[in-house]
């Protein structure tokens, strides 16, 4: 992705914080990289219809994190991958980062819940009518569950508009 001049990114991007979110303090980023299974997550109009769906991290040479979506289509029965690339918002140790999909346009993407072995994790954008449950492998139970979701809840994210896509390995 071309780079932009500083102030046309401050211009063009939504990387704030929500109201009561914290973003995740003792972050490591290196830890955080590789694939995340989709749980759940707040439906928005470009991830629609998607099941099977997956986020891979990876570093770039640069230090910045190129990132990887992946979806399977349901209606056209295809796969929809979609590439951005994202960096740290504030210091190396806080889960919040900021994500371009194109152009100068960014978007918050903050870690506010992260289990120790960073295998589950709750994500937020700049308001909270987003919000994705990510673990890394293709299901949790509800004993694990349950507690996210009340958490999410608590911070006022509406948690009763969660949907939860096939992973597509559902008996």
């Amino acid at each position: 992705m071309p780079s932009y001049p500083a102030w046309l990114e401050k211009l063009c991007s939504r990387t704030g914080v929500p109201y009561g979110i914290r973003p995740v303090r003792g972050f490591d980023l290196k830890k955080y990289l590789g694939t995340w299974h989709e749980i759940a997550r707040l439906e928005h109009s470009f991830e629609h219809g998607l099941s099977r769906a997956t986020a891979n991290y990876t570093l770039a040479p640069n230090g910045s994190v190129v990132v990887l979506n992946c979806g399977y289509e349901e209606r056209t029965g295809r796969w929809k991958t979609v590439r951005a690339k994202a960096s740290l918002v504030e210091a190396s140790d806080i889960g919040h980062l900021k994500v371009s999909f194109f152009g100068p346009f960014y978007s918050s993407y903050i870690i506010f819940d992260l289990d120790a072995d960073y295998s589950l994790a709750m994500v937020g954008g700049c308001n909270k009518s987003y919000l994705w449950i990510l673990a890394r492998g293709l299901k949790i139970d509800d004993k694990t569950l349950l507690p996210m979701f009340e958490k999410a809840k608590t911070l006022g994210f509406p948690v009763d508009k969660l949907v939860f896509p096939p992973t597509g390995f559902e008996q």
